[in-house]
């Protein structure tokens, strides 16, 4: 069975995790939305996922941004300022007692209640839907070092005024589409190019190769503004790593010596196969159950893990 940078063992201690909606608190069995919400009509909003680490939210402030910036740009009021926001995260983790590692947020947020199924937004009654679902999930040690397979999919990442790539919205029905090619044709997660054929980024998470010590990913117009994508283009300047942002081809993918994925879940990833080509030197090559991870990918999983540590040991509880 094919599993993507997602997967995560179950964990039993889901099956009674408290979500906030709107700020109750309910039991997973008891948590659910109206039939007329935005999300559910017409996913109609926009998501963060949070990694947490020690109890706070990683890289909360980037997460924040995107998230308001997304807001405003389909001019949805979340309601809540940034500060409440947060508080409301740290509610939610206390709630449960997720003060440590190995936690994952979903914050959701829709434009709320219509009266009637229509997608006109003057339509909604009541304020935006705000829900947060924290759970335990660790992303697996073994896909990290296993890493995943790529299929390059027919669909494509669009131009920004068919729907933006930058918009971190609920309507996901492009990537779920790729995904489900990929799936379908024996790869872990989709590969998917720009309207040009040039590489854009995964269905889940933003692409990268290595070629000749330099590290290449995509120009970033047609993907969504990556978090975990920054921080790694941010580690390779400021530790020397030659990085470039750049339109290049299948060829240059099938011809590299690493490739590997980036997400806010797994962090750093490596791809072992791209449309049945086997990513990197003959060391690396064999079965999909060996380590896949190339010197590059060792080194800037190390150094994520450092950015991690250092962004959570200058974190406080809000008052």
């Amino acid at each position: 069975m094919t599993q993507g940078t997602q997967h995560s063992s179950e964990d039993p201690r889901n099956a009674d995790i408290l979500i906030s909606i709107n700020g109750a608190l309910k039991h997973r069995n008891e948590a659910v939305v109206s039939v007329f919400d935005s999300g559910f009509v017409l996913g109609d909003g926009v998501w963060e996922g949070f990694r947490v680490a020690q109890g706070h939210p990683v890289f909360l402030e980037a997460h924040l941004d995107r998230l308001y910036e997304g807001a405003k740009a389909i001019m949805l009021d979340i309601g809540l300022s940034r500060e409440q926001l947060t508080r409301a995260l740290y509610a939610a983790l206390d709630a449960n007692g997720m003060h440590g590692d190995g936690v994952h947020v979903r914050l959701m947020i829709t434009r709320g209640v219509k009266r009637t199924p229509y997608q006109d937004p003057r339509v909604t009654v009541g304020p935006a839907t705000i829900v947060i679902i924290p759970e335990y999930k660790t992303a697996s040690p073994d896909t990290a070092a296993r890493g995943v397979s790529l299929y390059t999919v027919h669909v494509r990442r669009g131009f920004p005024d068919v729907q933006d790539p930058k918009l971190n919205s609920h309507s996901k029905l492009n990537c779920i589409t790729a995904c489900i090619q990929a799936y379908g044709a024996g790869a872990d997660e989709a590969l998917m190019l720009d309207p040009h054929g040039f590489v854009a980024t995964c269905n889940s998470t933003h692409f990268f190769i290595v070629r000749k010590g330099e590290v290449w990913t995509s120009t970033g117009q047609y993907c969504l503004g990556g978090i975990t994508r920054a921080n790694v283009i941010a580690l390779c300047r400021d530790n020397g790593i030659p990085v470039f942002e750049k339109s290049f081809s299948l060829t240059d993918v099938y011809g590299a010596d690493e490739a590997f994925v980036t997400g806010t879940f797994g962090g750093v990833v490596p791809v072992h196969t791209v449309d049945s080509r086997r990513i990197g030197d003959d060391a690396r090559e064999g079965d999909d159950t060996q380590d896949a991870r190339g010197p590059m990918v060792q080194r800037l999983q190390s150094l994520y893990r450092e950015l991690i540590a250092a962004d959570v040991a200058n974190r406080t509880r809000p008052a």
